[in-house]
């Protein structure tokens, strides 16, 4: 066998996209890092303090990075399946239409149309049952927290006509 008819060694691309994500969750650690170093003079009188879960946050998440990088440049990640950009625009945009109707509408109706738009993302196109039982669910919710436990969430039309 002649050295031109080897068998030939598979070599693997380093994966670009964890890559991305290694140097996004890096940013994020690094992020965290700072904004927590300027607490520094509120310890105490303990080491534990303010400062003590969000530096583990960032080590935990220096320590994934590094493994997300290693496993990026191996090339062990698995196939990944094509990325489909309708149910995240149905996602996205009802983040964002919560966003923009949370202070005119209200919790409930505001998490019911969120709620309707990401059961629609995941394959439920349904909208007129998914939205009326968004709008129950969140005012049930919003019922609990501003009511039962008297924490401050926006209430809308819906919300000042029950209470």
């Amino acid at each position: 066998m002649s050295r031109g008819d080897s068998p030939s060694v598979e070599t693997r691309r380093p994966d670009r996209a964890a890559l991305i994500i290694a140097v996004v969750l890096a940013a994020i650690a690094g992020l965290i890092f700072w904004d927590v170093s300027r607490l520094a003079g509120l310890a105490g009188y303990s080491q534990v303090g303010p400062t003590t879960v969000p530096y583990a946050i960032a080590c935990c998440l220096i320590v994934l990075a590094i493994w997300t990088a290693i496993e990026g440049f191996r090339g062990d990640f698995a196939e990944r399946e094509p990325q489909q950009l309708g149910p995240v625009a149905w996602i996205v945009g009802g983040l964002a239409a919560q966003m923009l109707l949370l202070n005119t509408l209200g919790f409930s109706i505001a998490t019911g149309v969120l709620f309707a738009m990401t059961a629609r993302g995941f394959g439920k196109r349904q909208l007129w049952l998914t939205m009326p039982f968004g709008i129950v669910a969140s005012f049930v919710v919003w019922t609990i927290f501003a009511k039962v436990l008297q924490l401050s969430l926006p209430a809308g039309p819906l919300e000042r006509l029950l209470f």
